[in-house]
């Protein structure tokens, strides 16, 4: 039994769950997502609630139930409250500029990196060593962060790179005479 595929998923008043042909659509107050649903898992709508249950005993089955949960439950806190992440430029000269739907990273390369920022996205950079991110689509704001993190990950030995707020970077010793 999946502890997480049991648990309801409320929904509010100003939340709004539709099944139409195997997709799920939820809409709120900041848009609206969609999903089709595994063929493992039973999604009901009832009243003020969505109530998975797997539609076999198989290890697949069970495993769809509480992924299948987890992103529906994404999909409504989105709607929602939104997501946010903001991410740290560590190093010497790099920097980041957002101008009209661009982000622009000086990140210790020879030329600028300048990454279109996907519709969705709301993107600003306060300071030039930060940038801020946020959405109602977890998915599309996590991805978008992880392509701007793979322009320069954070190495181990002077911690210098982009990594998100908060994040450990653990540290190397260089080498000894």
């Amino acid at each position: 039994m999946s502890r997480i595929g049991k648990m309801p998923i409320a929904l509010d008043s100003d939340i709004s769950a539709k099944i139409n042909d195997g997709i799920i659509n939820i809409s709120g107050p900041r848009g609206a997502l969609k999903m089709p649903i595994s063929s493992d898992v039973n999604v009901e709508i009832q009243s003020d609630k969505i109530v998975l249950s797997p539609l076999s005993d198989t290890a697949r089955s069970r495993a769809m139930w509480g992924t299948t949960r987890s992103i529906i439950n994404n999909m409504v806190v989105g709607v929602k409250q939104g997501f946010k992440v903001e991410l740290e430029l560590v190093g010497v000269g790099y920097r980041a500029a957002v101008k009209d739907n661009f982000i622009n990273l000086n990140i210790g390369k020879g030329h600028s990196v300048r990454l279109v920022i996907p519709e969705g996205i709301k993107a600003a950079s306060p300071k030039p060593t930060q940038i801020l991110m946020e959405g109602f689509d977890k998915e599309l704001i996590g991805q978008f962060a992880a392509t701007i993190v793979k322009q320069r990950p954070p190495e181990p030995y002077k911690g210098k790179g982009i990594r998100f707020k908060g994040q450990i970077i653990n540290r190397k010793e260089g080498k000894k005479k």
